[in-house]
């Protein structure tokens, strides 16, 4: 179906310029699945009825139309108007939603005034009304974009309403279900349909999920928390004897005073099912609502604890709580450095006495910040948190690049959890990260990958940077099983060990990918393949050879 991009040459004629065109295509979910088919039908009929080739096509599959930040479809077309390599006169949408639903009708203009500036007129093809710049078309066109950013409101206060009104039902909607605990699907007739695995997803509009106990050994792993915690009143002592004795988290990871904290706090253990704590709505960030909008179900799980024993626990928790000024807690945490000499996450979250890490971070912007009062100065480097929002955007343009790769071979792609990493054709994970440097005195320096909210079994593209962590040195493609812990962390040595793949620029390393998940290259003949390297300069080649043990 798609049409695949040509080369753009410059002495291309104006007259044969003017007869291509690129279409836009998008839809917001997964299951529309015919969606695209249509789009692209009308467009094709608009086409020929107007004399125009299609020569490129943009595509988002499953991406909402609220921000544009998700849509790498949209994004490459911007980018190859603006930097020139639009090698065709019209744009062909099939009607003002698809270009976006955005919430500022302005930004929608702006991305076509884009267009519109750089000689590329934008026609959308379902429509009854001719794009020709006219008072009357502007008119209907901003009256549509509207109209289109309205839907989306109103779809959003509908759909609250509906889930709402589920949760006063007792059925669980979205969100993991917390430790020891299963989701369960239930059809119409209220029949176990079975257990849903993490990642599942219900996708009938007559299924609903409600919570159940998970297996035996967790609900154990529950109750003795709660017993543990009536006699020894800490979440600290308590994580740490589950560590002992190797009691993994649902997640895998090791238990920690907060982890604790949140099996003590959940309301899951008694029965009740809360909704409406917090809420997100038009993809806007997080906001933390007042209890009286909250909507509890109580009595919708069978219960793990007392009720009792929980309200007690509880009572323990709030009565213990104590509002310190600023002052004082830095004061503790200068005596905690007294004491043990360093300070470090585990150190604050450990500590009986001391808030927890994140009350740290809501006071003072950062722990770097709460160092830097007290007077710490940590042997970890810290100055990579400064360029952060740098590596994120490198992040998301490498991500764009494999993407656009990926899809000009044929393949289907669609972004998760923002820019963290792509699904190619529904199943293989493809995570976008960053390789740190991190020095050591008197040894070779290594790379950390951080962990972040999760790597996913597939395949990890990182964009690994040189010393300091101050620019590019090149890109690492390696592979994971999805059980990866917090970092994973490899030197040269142990690079070249593993097999790591190593590319110079981030297009061999979209091309090695794209083989690896399609199958075929996507790079015009006669280029190099994705094993082949490009020679590297010899400043490279010297930093390398000194990084090797």
């Amino acid at each position: 179906m798609a049409n695949l991009p040509v080369a753009y040459h410059p002495h291309q004629l104006k007259s044969q310029l003017a007869i291509r065109a690129a279409q836009y295509l998008r839809m917001s979910t997964v299951r529309q699945q015919y969606s695209i088919q249509n789009q692209a039908a009308v467009i094709a009929a608009y086409a020929h009825a107007h004399n125009l080739t299609i020569v490129r096509t943009y595509c988002d599959e499953g991406e909402s139309g609220l921000l544009i930040k998700n849509r790498a479809g949209l994004m490459q077309l911007i980018e190859d108007v603006q930097t020139g390599e639009a090698d065709f006169a019209h744009v062909l949408v099939y009607d003002v939603s698809r270009w976006g639903r955005f919430q500022d009708i302005d930004e929608s203009a702006h991305y076509e005034f884009v267009c519109k500036k750089a000689g590329i007129k934008v026609a959308y093809c379902a429509e009854q009304f001719d794009n020709d710049g006219s008072m009357i078309s502007s008119m209907i066109k901003n009256i549509k974009r509207v109209m289109a950013a309205e839907y989306s409101r109103e779809l959003s206060a509908k759909v609250h309403a509906g889930q709402c009104r589920l949760a006063r039902l007792g059925f669980k909607l979205g969100g993991r279900p917390g430790y020891a605990l299963l989701r369960e699907l239930i059809d119409a007739r209220q029949q176990s349909r079975g257990v849903l695995k993490k990642g599942d997803r219900k996708y009938l509009t007559s299924d609903h999920i409600r919570v159940r106990p998970g297996i035996p050994e967790e609900v154990a792993v529950v109750r003795l928390v709660f017993q543990r915690f009536l006699e020894v009143r800490s979440e600290a002592v308590i994580a740490g004897e589950l560590n002992r004795k190797d009691v993994p988290t649902s997640t895998g990871i090791r238990w920690t005073r907060a982890a604790v904290n949140r099996v003590l706090r959940n309301e899951n253990y008694v029965g009740n099912l809360t909704f409406n704590r917090r809420s997100r709505k038009l993809r806007q960030t997080y906001t933390d609502n007042p209890p009286e909008v909250w909507i509890t179900s109580e009595g919708c799980i069978e219960p793990i604890i007392e009720r009792d024993a929980f309200l007690k626990v509880n009572r323990i928790i709030e009565e213990r709580r104590v509002d310190l000024t600023d002052e004082e807690m830095l004061s503790r945490l200068r005596r905690t450095l007294l004491k043990e000499g360093h300070i470090t996450s585990a150190i604050v979250d450990g500590t009986i006495g001391l808030p927890c890490t994140s009350t740290y971070q809501n006071h003072f912007g950062s722990l770097r910040n709460v160092y830097r009062l007290i007077g710490y100065t940590p042997k970890r480097s810290y100055e990579f948190l400064d360029s952060r929002p740098q590596w994120a955007e490198q992040n998301a343009k490498l991500g764009l690049q494999i993407a656009m790769a990926i899809r000009k071979a044929g393949g289907r792609t669609a972004s998760c959890d923002g820019t963290a990493y792509l699904r190619v054709n529904g199943s293989i994970k493809i995570s976008i990260r960053v390789a740190l440097w991190c020095g050591r005195q008197n040894r070779a320096p290594y790379w950390s990958i951080k962990r972040e909210a999760r790597l996913p079994h597939g395949w990890i593209a990182a964009t690994r940077l040189s010393e300091h962590n101050r620019s590019v040195l090149d890109y690492v493609l390696l592979s994971t099983d999805g059980k990866v812990k917090r970092t994973m962390s490899f030197s040269e040595r142990a690079r070249i060990r593993r097999g790591i793949a190593r590319f110079e620029t981030p297009d061999t390393l979209a091309r090695a990918i794209t083989m690896r998940v399609i199958g075929r290259d996507c790079s015009s003949p006669g280029a190099p393949g994705p094993s082949d390297r490009e020679p590297s300069s010899p400043n490279q080649e010297r930093l390398r050879a000194a990084l090797i043990e």
